[in-house]
């Protein structure tokens, strides 16, 4: 575990052809990866990414939006949910990445009022048992993050994205653990990530007003110490918001600037993280 990337939602709310160029940007500012977010897979320049990122890293990011789920009763909408997942893993293995993550059960945002119910949970199981399918036909993995309970009711906690890896069973599908959602979620973020365990396949860094790692009350040596513990060898992704973008600035709540500029974020970041690393 040592490298350490950012989330282009920071710039961005879709990674298309014309953002192209923030491959060379993040690696200009020291990264050593970059998570490309898209929502639409349409538009997204996989060709390209795959040239560009020669020499470099990245991962694909994305989300369940507009209503799409895995849980649902409806099975037209969750025949439509696992497809967009589907050609997700297509995409990132089109443009030569192995990973794609995101919070893949239901869709961000949908609160019914209520618990999830085994039911639910029994059909998201069986949707991500044949995206797993696909997705080791694509040598892809995928990381299915849980979210606070004020952008779902479904998955909240890193134990119960362990248990539902444990139903999944399936080598290509782990946990994408995000630091502002267990800050709300978990009693202690050291025990959460050993909770989850060998299933952590991407870590999210973020502090819990959104901004700069490091710079608030979250235990990031506690974090670090456990990522160790559990043999976590994987990236550390600076995922933040850019207060300019409207629609992002919107669906995560971004009322305020986190840090004198955007890319104060993941340059200061980068650098609280690396020393927590070298400690």
């Amino acid at each position: 575990m040592k490298n350490v990337g950012v989330n282009t939602l920071l710039w961005t709310a879709g990674f298309t052809a014309e953002h192209i160029g923030l491959i060379g940007k993040a690696r200009s500012m020291g990264m050593d990866l970059i998570e490309m977010a898209t929502f639409d897979f349409s538009t997204f320049p996989a060709a390209t990414v795959r040239k560009e990122i020669a020499g470099y890293r990245g991962v694909l990011c994305s989300a369940l939006v507009g209503g799409m789920s895995l849980a649902t009763e409806d099975a037209a909408l969750r025949a439509r949910s696992l497809e967009f997942l589907k050609t997700g893993v297509k995409t990132a293995a089109g443009a030569g990445l192995t990973l794609f993550v995101g919070p893949f059960c239901s869709a961000v945002g949908y609160l019914p009022g209520r618990r999830r119910t085994g039911d639910e949970w029994a059909r998201c199981v069986d949707g991500l048992r044949e995206l797993a399918e696909t997705a080791g036909e694509f040598g892809v993995d995928v990381a299915v993050e849980p979210l606070n309970r004020f952008e779902t009711f479904f998955l909240n906690t890193a134990a119960d994205a362990r248990r539902l890896c444990d139903e999944v069973n399936h080598p290509r599908i782990g946990i994408l653990y995000d630091t502002f959602h267990a800050n709300i979620e978990e009693k202690s973020q050291a025990e959460a990530i050993r909770a989850a365990g060998p299933h952590i396949k991407h870590v999210h860094t973020c502090e819990n007003d959104r901004g700069i790692p490091g710079s608030g009350p979250i235990d990031w040596p506690g974090v670090i110490r456990a990522l160790r513990e559990t043999g976590y060898a994987g990236d550390l992704v600076i995922e933040s918001f850019g207060p300019g973008i409207k629609e992002i600035a919107a669906a995560a709540c971004i009322w305020r600037d986190l840090a004198p500029s955007p890319d104060d974020i993941p340059l200061q970041g980068a650098k609280n993280l690396r020393a927590l690393l070298g400690a």
